[in-house]
């Protein structure tokens, strides 16, 4: 079983910047695969970048290259999502997610952590004009 718990949602106005935070209760180095996704309102949930623990090579969507980092910190077992340059479609609930089974590196790549996942319990992030 793994306990997720985000923290630094918040508002902030275009071109701004956010880093939210995600502790867990395990070794991240254990888990394959670990990301962050969002969901806005009337919209789909979509992952927003991901990171296989063992590989360390970072993942994200078209839309915010450039803009977010996702980092680890293995010694506070917290993973990071830096948002930069923010943006008004960046509005959504953000979830911190880690794979309960093995997921290839490619799977992880797509965002795909499986049947099992387990979820922080979200942060809003609203950005305005």
């Amino acid at each position: 079983q793994v306990s997720l718990v985000e923290s630094g949602g918040g508002s902030v106005q275009a071109g701004g910047s956010l880093t939210l935070s995600c502790s867990t209760s395990v070794d991240i180095s254990s888990i394959s695969c670990v990301g962050w996704f969002r969901q806005s309102a009337g919209k789909e949930r979509e992952g927003v970048a991901a990171i296989a623990p063992g590989i360390d090579i970072s993942h994200y969507v078209d839309s915010v290259k450039g803009r977010f980092t996702f980092y680890l910190d293995n010694a506070k077992k917290t993973m990071y999502l830096q948002m930069n340059s923010l943006k008004p479609e960046d509005t959504a609930m953000y979830y911190c997610a880690a794979a309960d089974l093995f997921r290839s590196q490619n799977s992880c790549g797509r965002f795909d952590l499986g049947s099992r996942v387990y979820w922080g319990q979200g942060t809003q992030v609203t950005v305005s004009t």
